[in-house]
């Protein structure tokens, strides 16, 4: 129960990775508020927490998602910044990426975390303790191709996580990034162009010889948010079964 006492957002909790990180965070003893565009209400009963609707790329959602939290709870210790487009998206050449996806990308992986972290870290500068915790990917890493908008938005996330991790660190907060491989998360086992595109190629490259899935991630999720990491910020670990060696 590292985690007893704690009130943690997850944007994107209702389904997938983020259902699964928020499942771990319940059982470390966290309360759990689920933020997310559906299924945040079902997800939130499920595990005794609050659940608000939340498109992460809207200024006003993410300032009433941390009024929520504080209005129910009168504390935000952490924030999991897990919403993001992926598994909806069909690998393909850069020149064939359309501007409007390209902006979308963008909107919900870099502009929602940063929409989500502006919006909570002033309760906890002022209670003088923070985590947030964001989720990258290993692509950034390796280079990945032909998902040009979605590599390049997660690698704003990992140089973001080491800018803010100075900005806050006098106040208490520390910002780290959980950067996981090739997950067969409930989006993308429904994404059967990504599965036979990625999967295979994803494989042979782990040093860990099955698939990753959701519950490989969250244990290095609930280590950010618990004291177990209090002396470690501005920092990304790669969860990927060795496929890259940061």
């Amino acid at each position: 129960m590292r985690l007893d006492d704690r009130v943690v957002i997850v944007t994107g909790g209702a389904q997938g990775i983020g259902r699964a990180i928020a499942q771990r965070l319940h059982e470390e003893g966290a309360t759990v508020v689920i933020a997310d565009l559906q299924g945040h209400e079902a997800a939130a009963e499920e595990l005794d927490g609050l659940g608000v609707r939340v498109d992460v790329s809207s200024e006003a959602d993410t300032k009433a998602m941390a009024a929520a939290a504080l209005g129910r709870y009168g504390r935000i210790d952490g924030l999991v910044n897990n919403a993001g487009i992926y598994s909806s998206l069909v690998p393909k050449p850069f020149e064939q990426i359309d501007v409007d996806e390209w902006r979308r990308v963008y909107d919900v992986n870099v502009l929602g975390m940063f929409l989500a972290t502006r919006a909570v870290v002033p309760a906890m500068r002022e209670a003088g303790y923070g985590r947030i915790v964001n989720i990258a990917s290993g692509t950034p890493y390796k280079g990945v191709p032909f998902l040009l908008h979605y590599v390049t938005s997660k690698g704003a996330v990992i140089t973001m996580t080491r800018a803010l991790a100075k900005e806050v660190s006098g106040d208490g907060i520390l910002v780290n990034t959980v950067a996981p491989g090739f997950t067969m998360s409930d989006g993308v086992l429904a994404n059967q162009v990504q599965i036979d595109q990625l999967q295979e190629i994803s494989l042979k490259a782990r040093l860990v010889q099955r698939d990753q899935f959701p519950s490989d991630i969250v244990g290095a999720v609930a280590f950010f948010c618990s004291p177990d990491a209090d002396f470690i910020t501005g920092q990304s670990l790669v969860v990927d079964g060795g496929a890259y060696f940061n």
